[in-house]
């Protein structure tokens, strides 16, 4: 049966209190519309329609980007009228025939069983209201049922629920499935005769009890799922919520954090045996941590491999945005290193303490362990890199590349003006300048005579008037 997803996502989000449209506020890094996204975008519906409003060409801009393979699609509503008045704008999209899905855009960890189990419940002849019981249900419209408690009747909006009804603790999470045709007529028929003057789609289950449409109700996993944000307060709050049950996920799988609440997964983390990661680490986009492998506190990593056995000090930074980041087997790297894109490091590679590496390879065994930077080169193996040496990659116009051989030695406070080869086995010595390549096994020297003045006097400061 034909599968049509409605995703509201036009709300201004007041209580935000930013310019910035509510759907697009980050949880682990991603824009809250974009995790209903993703996870819509496994359940092979025949369309996504989203609904926009507030701030519509950035949130139809940035989805666009992100999802330019979905079956996706966007109508506006403006302005906005309440939820019933969102989804009459999706209508003349919809297809007459099988089952439509309404989802929020700020209830960003929506599971796609539990959307799949609203969709199944529904089955294209019921209204399926997904549901949940809150211990502090404030806000939430209630669920009215029979006596007996079998079968749904309405639900009320808080604002407008009396005080026996506002006891009531099952409520409606904002997500239902229903037979298209049959919304549609549905959605036709709303009025704005309650206290807000909106238009509900909540009423559309009284009509469904008029026209003898069974209403029923499913139940996600976890409270987590139904969550919606509309203040930085309840974004933090879900946020922390989120990275925990993250955490104890790898926990559950081996891996041993110093703290799980001082842990941060913005992305996905692959994780090997024995794994250790200290406190206040980030980890975005896709990170893979082979076995053994120690992270120390405070490292931000995105987009990086590392191999089994190496140790990330404290305070480093790994970034392989695009191109991706990899750390061999062994290598050793930090505290406070620098790894940007294209970085690819071999087997027992060392980088230390304030060393920065770009769109550079470093073969097996080659160490750079003080205040140097590396790039756009490729360094052979055993490779000494010493302190305070750069490669001069940039004439202002263009990149240009630096060789080193196998077994070089590169002294300290050396310029390599790419570019550049150093032969296998060159040592160059400490202080040079050099623009021309270093022939394999000599010593190459760049720099002026060493000279000592005698007479010469420093001056002095001039004496006040």
């Amino acid at each position: 049966m034909s599968l049509s997803i409605v995703i509201m996502a036009a709300g201004k989000g007041t209580r935000m209190k930013s310019s910035r449209p509510k759907v697009l506020h980050t949880l682990a890094g991603r824009p809250m519309l974009s995790h209903v996204l993703a996870t819509t975008g496994t359940l092979q519906a025949a369309q996504q329609v989203v609904i926009t409003g507030h701030g519509a060409e950035l949130v139809e801009a940035q989805m666009r980007r992100e999802f330019a393979q979905a079956p996706l699609s966007f109508v506006r509503q403006e302005p906005q009228l309440g939820t019933g008045h969102a989804v009459q704008q999706a209508v003349p999209v919809l297809p007459d025939e099988g089952i439509t899905l309404i989802l929020n855009g700020d209830v960003p960890l929506i599971e796609a069983v539990t959307a799949q189990a609203l969709v199944d419940a529904c089955a294209g002849e019921r209204l399926a209201l997904l549901t949940i019981t809150l211990a502090d249900p404030t806000g939430y419209g209630r669920i009215v049922r029979t006596p007996d408690g079998a079968q749904v009747l309405a639900i009320v909006e808080h604002k407008d629920a009396t005080e026996a009804q506002r006891a009531i603790t099952e409520v409606y999470t904002g997500m239902m499935a229903a037979p298209t045709r049959w919304l549609k007529q549905a959605l036709a028929g709303l009025t704005n005769d309650n206290a807000q003057g909106e238009y509900y789609l909540t009423d559309v289950v009284a009509r469904a009890v008029a026209d003898g449409v069974a209403v029923v109700a499913a139940q996600p996993r976890d409270e987590v799922e139904v969550l919606g944000v509309n203040s930085p307060l309840q974004l933090a709050d879900l946020e922390r919520r989120h990275q925990q049950a993250q955490a104890v996920r790898l926990m559950e799988a081996g891996v041993r954090l110093a703290d799980p609440a001082r842990f941060d997964l913005r992305g996905s983390l692959e994780v090997g045996r024995d794994v250790e990661i200290d406190v206040n680490c980030v980890f975005v986009g896709c990170v893979q941590l082979g076995d053994d492998v120690r992270i120390g506190a405070n490292c931000v990593i995105r987009n990086a491999r590392i191999d089994a056995g190496a140790v990330i000090h404290p305070f480093t930074h790994i970034d392989g945005d695009k191109d991706g980041a990899t750390v061999g087997a062994g290598s050793l790297i930090g505290p406070f290193a620098r790894l940007r894109p294209g970085a690819q490091l071999g087997r027992e590679v060392h980088i230390g303490n304030f060393v920065e590496v770009k769109n550079s390879t470093l073969a097996d065994g080659a160490k750079a362990n003080h205040l140097a930077y590396l790039g756009d080169a490729t360094v052979g193996e055993r490779v000494n890199y010493g302190a305070g040496s750069i490669t001069a990659n940039y004439d202002g116009a263009n990149k240009h590349r630096t060789v080193i051989g196998n077994d070089v030695h590169v002294g300290s406070n050396c310029v390599l003006i790419a570019p550049i080869t150093l032969g296998d086995g060159a040592t160059i010595g400490g202080g040079s300048t050099l623009s021309k390549d270093a022939p394999a096994g000599q010593l190459t020297v760049a720099r002026a005579k060493q000279l000592s003045l005698s007479g010469w006097v420093r001056p002095k400061k001039a004496a006040k008037p």
